[in-house]
């Protein structure tokens, strides 16, 4: 897509959070499972090296607290897009009170802060999905129209899309965008319905690749200055057949990063991070 946005991708900062010792018994999750903490932590301290030493963003590590056990999953917090950032009211109530500590770090940082302060609107940031032109968001257990509504009114400057999340959590729990005007999606028949949906919906035409797990279909594409084109994305032991897939992406730094704890509270790569781009400000 030749006229896309030059700056889709680039980021300079990323806001994650530490994982509290709560999220073993007390994270919310669709399916009951065993999480081993210490597996958890060590798999969200490398994610975190990945983003601050092998891709070179300005990390920022918010300490965890023990009475949010959600609170890793900082994406669900704020939907950042320039220089503005919105700060959600999550469609959990037992996770409303994470978005304090993000809030001040995206404050301090000098962002424009936008407050959900609608108390009829739910939005979880795992169900933005921005393109470089648009944004789609999933009408899902967690985030309602109205949610959408403010989140479109925040940023005027873009066409805000609803998409139904009938399966799964969010509608990033089986879909990405892969590169400028590339759309990560899962195998699954909700998982292609709503990519159809957003297809209809959208003025612009998107490549897809698909994958066999919904779950890999989350990634995290960058575009980075001595790097170019960078994916995190699942790793072998995870899904084998999915990351295969990826390999197809020849223009791509691949990076493959486990999330096999994390992924049992529902938490997918895109999760524990909010990634900013600082030069958008100037």
């Amino acid at each position: 897509m030749a006229g896309v946005m030059a700056d889709f991708g680039n980021f300079t900062h990323a806001v994650v959070r530490a994982i509290p010792s709560s999220l073993a018994k007390e994270a919310l999750r669709m399916n009951v499972s065993d999480v081993d903490l210490e597996k958890a932590r060590r798999e969200h301290e490398v994610y975190v090296g990945v983003l601050k030493q092998k891709l070179g963003l300005e990390v920022i590590e918010l300490p965890a607290d023990e009475s949010l056990p959600d609170c890793v999953f900082v994406e669900d917090a704020a939907v950042v897009c320039g220089d503005t950032a919105l700060i959600t009211r999550p469609g959990a109530e037992s996770r409303r009170k994470e978005t304090a500590a993000i809030r001040q770090t995206l404050k301090e940082l000098g962002l424009n802060i936008v407050d959900m302060s609608d108390e009829t609107a739910t939005l979880d940031g795992g169900d933005v999905l921005f393109t470089g032109r648009e944004f789609f968001v999933g009408l899902s257990k967690r985030t309602n129209q109205r949610g959408a509504e403010i989140l479109a009114d925040a940023f005027k400057d873009y066409a805000v899309s609803t998409v139904p999340v009938t399966d799964g959590l969010h509608l990033k729990s089986f879909c990405s965008m892969g590169g400028p005007g590339l759309i990560v999606i899962g195998s699954s028949e909700p998982a292609q319905k709503a990519l159809k949906i957003m297809q209809q919906m959208s003025d612009h035409r998107y490549d897809k690749l698909t994958v066999p797990d919904d779950i890999a279909a989350n990634t995290i594409y960058m575009n980075l200055p001595g790097k170019g084109h960078v994916l995190l994305h699942c790793t072998p032991e995870e899904f084998p057949e999915s990351a295969k897939v990826f390999e197809k992406l020849k223009d791509h730094m691949l990076m493959p990063v486990s999330n096999m704890e994390k992924v049992k509270v529902d938490g997918a790569l895109t999760c524990c991070s909010v990634l900013i781009n600082m030069k958008a400000k100037v």
